[in-house]
């Protein structure tokens, strides 16, 4: 009796875990300098995966194990976690955040890692096909009009704004900034985009290189849509 009991247990948590599923991640490190790794070891307590830091576009898709975890960034695989050393970039994932994305900004002052860690929650149900997603990194306030969406983006915030159009093809862009503490605003952007409505979107607003004047970088998420239902499935 007891041994059923026993293993009564282990399949219930198995099946919760299962529940839960497993997380998902892509990676992108917007002006990381030559001097910055390209490549590090992403460890959630268990198992260690190499990931790559890439500049100008998103990673491929990690797939992490599910449940609360704590992933660490490091520049070789522990065996451990007691290997782990201290000071090294780690944020904690929940279990309900099925999808997101690691947003990497230059730390030099990491003596193990000389990166930043931004967790940005992705999850398919609350990030439709079409949809932008903002984030802004630096203290300035940033609004204007992204197609035929308003945009109004506050210093160190994240807002979600609907498709710019409704179907495919190039779309007007005006933003301002302002500086904190004055009233007037700064032309930061004044262009055109390429809209795929089939893609997600990530926009950020970055400090600037040796300027006052922000810079802004938009990256395109396309997925296939998978043949079986899943957590990434959910964006009709």
């Amino acid at each position: 009796m007891i041994k059923f009991f026993i293993l009564f247990i282990a399949l219930l948590h198995v099946a919760l875990a299962a529940e839960k599923g497993e997380h998902t991640c892509r990676i992108v490190f917007p002006r990381g300098p030559d001097s910055a790794p390209r490549k590090l070891y992403l460890y959630d307590g268990v198992k260690s995966t190499e990931v790559d830091l890439p500049r100008l576009n998103l990673s491929r898709i990690y797939r992490l194990r599910p449940g609360d975890i704590s992933i660490t960034l490091l520049p070789t695989p522990p065996a451990s976690p007691e290997e782990v050393p201290p000071g090294a970039p780690v944020v904690k994932i929940p279990a309900t955040m099925k999808d997101f994305y690691l947003i990497l900004t230059h730390d030099p002052g990491n003596k193990v890692v000389p990166v930043k860690v931004h967790v940005i929650s992705a999850n398919a149900k609350g990030f439709r096909r079409g949809e932008m997603m903002w984030f802004n990194l630096t203290k300035n306030p940033v609004a204007g009009k992204v197609g035929s969406a308003k945009l109004r983006l506050p210093a160190k915030g994240s807002v979600k704004i609907a498709p710019p159009t409704q179907k495919s093809g190039n779309y007007p862009v005006r933003i301002d900034y302002r500086i904190p503490g004055k009233k007037h605003t700064y032309p930061l952007c004044e262009t055109q985009w390429f809209h795929d409505p089939r893609s997600r979107s990530l926009a950020f607003v970055l400090p600037g290189a040796g300027t006052r004047t922000p810079r802004v970088m938009v990256f395109t998420d396309f997925r296939e849509k998978p043949k079986e239902s899943s957590s990434e499935s959910t964006d009709e």
